[in-house]
């Protein structure tokens, strides 16, 4: 099977430490490379080992190469213009979140790209993160019965590049926000407190789910959270599960004992890790957190026509959702 070819846009510090390297170790090939300066553009090729063309002009790259999808990672008040420039010239292509400040421009982004029949797939790479994949089927398979709840936290320093709560929802918890419809479906209900100081963001969040699932989220912006941290336990008919930091789950299945158990060793918890290697490098780190299963999917889906479990379509439900709850915040 032939590897496949992409072009890229923008080549800053995200896409240089997670994207190039991610879609490398998909087995993709790097035969593009477009950002406002041609230097740049040559030094990225150089610094990823592809013998690629670099261009100073998106337009000229798109019209000259004939790629299999184009990646496309620049600011996000340049990414609609850049995808739709991508989807006119024909292109597949990959963007990273978010894709359209709200609801409508996601929408106008994902007709286009139906009408113009080609892929559109949103950078949302926790539904690719090993964790919350088997959390994932644990939930679909029903072996614990029924989703009853969940909590869920995230917390980071979004001091340097959110201003407001607007943006931190948007720049920052949008993936736990994507994260939660994966798992639990779409929301019926929500509602919020906030307390902001500057650019310090604390917010506390219930929603309701479909299927009578209920839950809470507390996101955190502040700069005491240099360390980024997440969690999300779910609580199920007859067990719960706990995933820590993209790191670990642990599933719990609740049992019924003929004597009291704790008078013996009778409980059990089944825990999945990922193997500690130290030739892993850098690689580790991008499977757990879900860039490389991201670019795979965009490549399958690339090669197959098919549509990415991110879409653009379900990108406006996501959109839709931050909305929601800054509307709820409000």
């Amino acid at each position: 099977m032939n590897p496949i070819k992409l072009c890229f846009i923008g080549a800053g510090f995200h896409a240089s430490t997670n994207i190039y390297p991610s879609a490398i170790e998909a087995g993709a090939i790097i035969q593009g490379i477009a950002t406002r300066s041609l230097e740049r553009s040559q030094a990225a090729l150089l610094r990823f080992g592809s013998i690629g063309q670099a261009y100073d002009n998106v337009h000229l790259m798109l019209e000259h190469e004939d790629c299999d999808g184009v990646v496309v990672v620049a600011q996000p008040q340049d990414q609609v213009t850049l995808a739709m420039e991508c989807i006119r010239a024909g292109k597949n292509v990959y963007v990273d979140k978010p894709l359209g400040w709200n609801a409508a421009e996601a929408k106008m982004v994902s007709d286009a790209a139906e009408q113009a029949g080609v892929v559109l797939m949103v950078g949302f790479m926790k539904r690719y993160a090993p964790v919350y994949l088997k959390l994932k089927e644990l939930i679909d398979g029903g072996t614990l019965g029924k989703v009853r709840s969940f909590q869920v936290r995230f917390a980071v320093d979004s001091t340097p590049f959110c201003k407001d709560e607007e943006q931190f929802i948007k720049l920052a918890a949008i993936h736990m926000v994507d994260l939660m419809r994966f798992l639990f479906g779409d929301m019926v209900k929500v509602t919020g407190t906030t307390v902001r100081d500057g650019e310090h963001i604390n917010q506390g969040i219930s929603f309701v789910f479909e299927q009578g699932i209920v839950g809470s989220a507390y996101f955190a912006g502040m700069s005491a959270w240099s360390r980024e941290s997440e969690h999300v336990l779910v609580t199920f008919d007859n067990g719960f599960a706990s995933a820590d930091e993209v790191t670990k789950l642990t599933i719990h299945s609740s049992q019924t004992f003929d004597n009291l158990p704790w008078k013996s060793l009778a409980e059990q918890d089944i825990v999945y890790t990922p193997s500690a290697y130290p030739m892993s490098g850098t690689h580790r780190d991008l499977y757990l957190r879900g860039f490389v299963g991201e670019m795979v999917h965009f490549s399958e889906c690339c090669r197959d026509h098919s549509l990415p479990h991110s879409s653009g379509q379900d990108n406006i439900k996501t959109m839709a959702l931050c909305d929601a709850i800054l509307s709820a915040l409000a």
